[in-house]
Order: structure tokens, then C-alpha cells, then sequence
């Protein structure tokens, strides 16, 4: 009987709990709803994955330690039909207690789903049978099958009418219904509607009401509107609430970085289309049913380098970038675009975004700060001004930015940067040397008094940007015409992207798109869709893809197109 004794002990030891055949889904990747039983501590029929069960007491038999083995081999559904046998003919209480919770562990954590089927229609597995037909109802949520998982936890019902599990089970289908009922005309609309963004989210939610006719008294659809407060838990809840309770099919916001990521994780979760306005990168990784519609880093700067290589012959680049998120994400993306084309680097060189004086960052770029780096061609360059000098070191320092020439082995400079900071490198730019190289920029040069900026470089920029106000495009454009008929002033490509949004939802769904699944597959298959300034179409990313355009300063100062002979 101590050797019996002993011999579970280390069957026990060895035996404890392991980690899960199937792995639940990172966050923001599961299916709509999953209800675990993991999270489920302490519910009567279920087991948490970390308890650690108590040995049995010791018994005259040898059936605990053979189903113990089978365990510890990966036989498992071996040991669970001995499992559910001890745990019904055990002569101690508390061995039965004992086994039926081995039975769960091994049924909810150790089984492929292909084991819990035969587990689920074979008798001999007794009242886990429930079990795994609970477990291949997550398995089915974390799939999207909400049909087959509905079709499983009905059963669980059946089985085990009086159960927790069935409780739970009845739980998990009023879940799965309050997603899956749908009011096809009906768009969730997420926005910062008030706090420091209000008027970016006021103005963005008047474009949607037009893309989706709403100014039309004949129109059909219906808005549901929540103010995220630029909060990531209230937008989060916002989610579920447009889901459970307005039935939207589709969601249109996620404008602010800062709770793009709190609700596109519970849109995907919950199943809903979400077309977001977000530039916040890496937004649509989270799963298939988010959508973007803005201009992104990416966008831009594919287009910029392919102008900059393609149609203006450039080969060799520098990048001049402020050390912060927004400098460093592009000076990244431009770097690996240039060297993807087949171009190169020769210098880069990054500045703080609170300085005002960049003479440092600047001779440090053209390499003209560090004066023992190209002392020879510095000593003889100075060889006659050094003979009267008595002060060597403040003679350096004096005259290195006349003497040196600045090293321009590039191109053009890439400068991720608004306009006020352009405006402040060109002049040390211009100071230091620095002569017919072309500045790169981002749309934040598309701004007014750019020419009195950039200075010697008026006739040297090219940047890009998705919206140029002065283009026929724009000027022809009914959705523009009628805004500032409206509210007298002209949409920024917030509005218009805005706009566009609900433009493409509404066309789909009177299109016959009346299920979320449908609106997602047709937005996933959106090409040369007419939008308000040009076509749209939808990447294999899921980025909504619009015309950008290539810009430049004229003579006059005036933003003007850039044209393809542009003078390098």
C-alpha cells in the first residue's frame, strides 16, 4: 500500500498541468465573442488551467496509475475514458472527485478537435461529452464559424440541460445572436466630438452624413454616432454598444492614434467592418475586417522615392529627420524604399524637434562638424591664414564653415518635417554650403507661405500629398462644390477621406452587401471605385488606394504640380 502510495505521488509530479495543445489567439485576432473556460475560475464542471489537484487517496488498483501513464505518453484519449470510468467507480469519494477533474483538464486542455468529436459522440466519455462540445464551440468562435459554434453550445444545452456549462452555453448563443442580427442601413460612426479634437471629429462626421446622403430627405440609411472622447476604453465600449445594441454593419472612425488600436481590436473581434481614418501604422494587421482610408506614411513615400528615382533619375539620397515617432517612421520607410529601388544612403542624420539652431545637425550631415576627420584637406586649404593666426583652436572653430566644402554626395535630402522647421533648415542649409540638391518633403510642406520658408530652395522642393486644392479635380468636384456651399469653407483630405468612406458603404450596401461577411468581402474586392476627387481601390492590405500627387513651388511662389522635367 506506501509503495502503491508512492508510485502516484510521482505519477502526479510528473503529470502536472502543460501547456495547451490549442493556444488561444493573440488579442484582437479572435473570433467574436469567445467565452473560455479558462476564464471561467472556479465554475462548477470546469477546470482553471494553472489548479494544481490533489493526489488521491491510495486504493487497491492499478487503474489510476495505468490512466496516469496513458497521460503522461500523450495517450490521451486512453486516459480520459479511465478518467471518466474512476471517477464513477471509484470506492473513495474523493478519488472520484479526483478523476472527474482530470477529466476536464485533460478534455479542455490536451485534445485536437479531431479527438474531441469522437469524445463528443462516443458514450463511453460519459458527461465530458458536454465538454467537448463546449470546446469545439470556442474552437468554432475563434474560427468566425459563429454558425457551427451556435450549432455546438445548442447541444452542450441539450446534454447537459441543468448545468453551468449549459448556463454558460445559453450565455455564448444570446452573445452570438446580438452579432449577428444586422440593420443593413445602419452605419456606427466613432469620432472625437468633443476635448481638444472635437472640431476635426464635428467636421469629419458632417462629411459622412453627406457621403451617406443624409442631407437628401429621401435617404435611407441611419447613423449611430458615439463620441470616443479620445478615451480608448469609452471607444472601445463604444464598439460593443454599435454591435449589441444599434446593429450597425459597419463602423466608421478610429481617427485618433491614440484609440485606433482600443477599437479596431474589438470591431475584428466582434466581426464588424471597420473603415478607419487613422494614419497609426500597422492599423489593418490587426484582422480582416479592418479597412483604412487615409494617406499613410507609406503611400507617401512610395510615391515620393518612385518620382524622386523613376522620373528624375536620382540615385543617392540623404535624410535629415527630427528624433521623434513621426520623424523617425519616415526616415525608416524612406530608407528601406531607397534601398529597395536600388538606390543608397550616403548620410543621415537626425535633430532634436525642440531646437531652432541646426548648425550642428547640418555641418554634421555634409561633414564639415568634425574638422580631424578631413584635417590634411583642412590644413592646406588654410595653409596661409594659419601663419599670422596665434589662436589655433578658435581659428578652427572660426573658420572650418568657410574653409571646408561641404560633402554633397547625394541627390537630394529627405526632410520628414513640417514647413516652419524647413523654412529654418534651409537657410542653414544654404548657409553651410549646401547648393543644388533637391529637399524632399511629406503633404505637411502643402501649406501657405511655403516659398518665403524654403528660401534658395523655393525652386528645389518636391513633395506629395493627396489633395491639391488648386486642381481641377478638386475645383470640379461635387462633393467639394456642395460642402462649401454648405459650411463655406473647403474640406481638408480629412473630410474627404471622411466622405469617401461613407461614399463606398452606402454604394455597396444598396448594392446588395446586407451582412457584415458580405460588406467585408466586397470591400476587400473594391476597384475603380469613383470617389470625390478621383478612383479608389483597395489593396491586397486592405488601404484604400487614391491618386496622391507630386508637388513643387512655381516661379510666382504659388504650390503648383510638379511636371516631369523638373530640373534636378
Amino acid at each position: 500500500m506506501k509503495l502503491l502510495l508512492i508510485s502516484l505521488c510521482l505519477f502526479l509530479s510528473a503529470c502536472s498541468v502543460t501547456s495547451k495543445r490549442f493556444q488561444s489567439p493573440r488579442a484582437g485576432t479572435t473570433g467574436p465573442l469567445i467565452i473560455s473556460t479558462k476564464e471561467k475560475a472556479g465554475a462548477k464542471g470546469s477546470l482553471p488551467s494553472q489548479q494544481i489537484l490533489a493526489a488521491p487517496v491510495a486504493e487497491n488498483n492499478t487503474s489510476g496509475l495505468e490512466a496516469l501513464r496513458y497521460e503522461k505518453e500523450g495517450q490521451y484519449l486512453v486516459a480520459l475514458k479511465e478518467f471518466v470510468s474512476l471517477s464513477v467507480n471509484s470506492p473513495a469519494k474523493p478519488n472520484q472527485e479526483f478523476y472527474r477533474l482530470k477529466a476536464l483538464e485533460v478534455t479542455e486542455n490536451r485534445l485536437t478537435e479531431d479527438e474531441l468529436d469522437k469524445v463528443s459522440s462516443d458514450s463511453d466519455f460519459g458527461f465530458v461529452r458536454g465538454h467537448a462540445l463546449f470546446r469545439m464551440g470556442e474552437l468554432s468562435l475563434q474560427r468566425r464559424d459563429t454558425s457551427a459554434a451556435r450549432r455546438y453550445f445548442s447541444s452542450v444545452i441539450s446534454f447537459l440541460p441543468d448545468s453551468d456549462i449549459a448556463a454558460r452555453s445559453q450565455e455564448s448563443i444570446l452573445q452570438i445572436d446580438s452579432v449577428r442580427f444586422v440593420e443593413p442601413k445602419t452605419i456606427g460612426v466613432i469620432l472625437p466630438l468633443s476635448g481638444k479634437n472635437g472640431a476635426i471629429g464635428q467636421k469629419s462626421l458632417r462629411a459622412i452624413e453627406m457621403g451617406l446622403g443624409l442631407d437628401s430627405s429621401d435617404s435611407r440609411f441611419k447613423l449611430a454616432v458615439m463620441d470616443s472622447e479620445g478615451n480608448p476604453d469609452t471607444a472601445r465600449r463604444s464598439v460593443e454598444r454599435l454591435v449589441k445594441e444599434d446593429k450597425a454593419i459597419a463602423i466608421i472612425g478610429s481617427l485618433l492614434s491614440k484609440t485606433a488600436s482600443a477599437e479596431v481590436s474589438k470591431a475584428d473581434e466582434l466581426g464588424i467592418p471597420s473603415l478607419v481614418l487613422s494614419q497609426k501604422s500597422g492599423i489593418t494587421d490587426v484582422g480582416p475586417t479592418i479597412f483604412r482610408n487615409a494617406l499613410t506614411s507609406e503611400m507617401q513615400v512610395h510615391h515620393l522615392v518612385n518620382i524622386a528615382m523613376n522620373e528624375m533619375g536620382f540615385k543617392r539620397f540623404a535624410i535629415l529627420f527630427p528624433n521623434d515617432p513621426y520623424g523617425v517612421e519616415y526616415a525608416n520607410i524612406f530608407w528601406d524604399e531607397v534601398l529597395a529601388r536600388g538606390g543608397s544612403i550616403t548620410a543621415v542624420q537626425n535633430y532634436n524637434p525642440k531646437d531652432t539652431d541646426f548648425r550642428g545637425p547640418v555641418q554634421r550631415l555634409v561633414g564639415t562638424y568634425y574638422i580631424e576627420a578631413r584635417l590634411e584637406e583642412y590644413k592646406s586649404l588654410t595653409k596661409d591664414k594659419m601663419q599670422n593666426d596665434k589662436n589655433k583652436v578658435l581659428r578652427q572653430e572660426k573658420a572650418s564653415d568657410d574653409v571646408l566644402p561641404p560633402v554633397t554626395n547625394f541627390d537630394a535630402i529627405f526632410i520628414p518635417d513640417s514647413a516652419k522647421t524647413l523654412g529654418q533648415l534651409a537657410a542653414f542649409l544654404s548657409y553651410g554650403g549646401v547648393k543644388n540638391v533637391k529637399l524632399l518633403g511629406t503633404n505637411l510642406w502643402n501649406s501657405p507661405g511655403l516659398a518665403k520658408r524654403a528660401g534658395h530652395f523655393s525652386s528645389n522642393l518636391l513633395f506629395v500629398d493627396g489633395l491639391f486644392n488648386q486642381s481641377e479635380n478638386f475645383q470640379n468636384s461635387n462633393f467639394v462644390q456642395n460642402y462649401k456651399k454648405i459650411f463655406s469653407e473647403e474640406p481638408s483630405l480629412i473630410e474627404i477621406q471622411a466622405y469617401d468612406s461613407a461614399l463606398i458603404l452606402r454604394q455597396l450596401i444598396l448594392g446588395g452587401a446586407t451582412t457584415r461577411d458580405d460588406l467585408s468581402r466586397k470591400l476587400s474586392e473594391l476597384k475603380k471605385f469613383p470617389g470625390s476627387l478621383g478612383p479608389l481601390e483597395m489593396s491586397k492590405n486592405r488601404e484604400v488606394l487614391r491618386p496622391i500627387l507630386s508637388l513643387s513651388l512655381a516661379r510666382d511662389g504659388q504650390i503648383t504640380p510638379a511636371t516631369k522635367n523638373m530640373n534636378p
